[in-house]
């Protein structure tokens, strides 16, 4: 059993990987701006609020986890988009503070910067809305910017191209810095298959220090 805090507990994303981890028997605090969103009751769960964007507030909630992890990302609006890269500069300044007692940091990527099969990345393609440019780059930025951490154990998940509320298979394909694609060429995974990815990842350590993509 692991302890395990959760930015952004109460997302589409954030509330399944919570789900997944307390099915699995682990410790978890649900990190969130309004305590009221949690509506999951369970006896390993706790709920407190937190700033991502404050290394002081980081820091008091990480301290005493075995995983920090962070599922706030730019699809709740622009506010959001302009939170990536400052979020994630907060969370290893206040992991900093915590010496060789910080937990390991696993946060939700984008798929914007995979490559794909013809050498582009996913976020060249023409007709990309611009909000959703935003959203790429910024997580893009957010993780050029853990590249250069090397003081603290992080890993980046980025899903497949798309990702929204499914099915729970367990089964799930991975791969580095390249877009995974099916026979179909299309490239998806299950907001639930994603939290069993990082959970596992959580649980059997596979990628410390790098990005990987999850995808069918």
């Amino acid at each position: 059993m692991s302890t395990i805090a959760i930015f952004g507990a109460n997302g589409t994303i954030g509330s399944r990987i919570l789900q997944e981890a307390l099915d699995r028997g682990h410790q978890v605090t649900a990190v969130v701006r309004d305590p009221a969103k949690i509506t999951t009751s369970h006896p390993n769960l706790t709920v407190t609020t937190g700033d991502i964007l404050d290394p002081a507030s980081v820091a008091a909630v990480a301290k005493g986890k075995d995983i920090l992890v962070s599922a706030v990302g730019g699809g709740d609006g622009p506010g959001h988009v302009a939170t990536i890269e400052p979020a994630a500069k907060a969370l290893v300044a206040g992991l900093r503070t915590l010496g060789d007692a910080a937990p390991r940091l696993i946060t939700v990527g984008g798929a914007g910067s995979l490559r794909k099969a013809d050498g582009t990345l996913v976020w060249d393609a023409e007709g990309l809305p611009e909000f959703l440019l935003q959203i790429m780059h910024a997580h893009g930025d957010a993780l050029e910017y853990y590249r250069t951490v090397s003081d603290i154990r992080w890993t980046n998940l980025s899903p497949a191209a798309t990702i929204e509320p499914g099915e729970r298979t367990g089964s799930y394909r991975t791969a580095v810095d390249d877009l995974l694609t099916a026979a179909d060429g299309s490239s998806r995974i299950s907001a639930e298959d994603y939290a069993v990815a990082l959970v596992d990842e959580i649980e059997r350590p596979q990628h410390t220090g790098e990005r990987f993509t999850v995808a069918y």
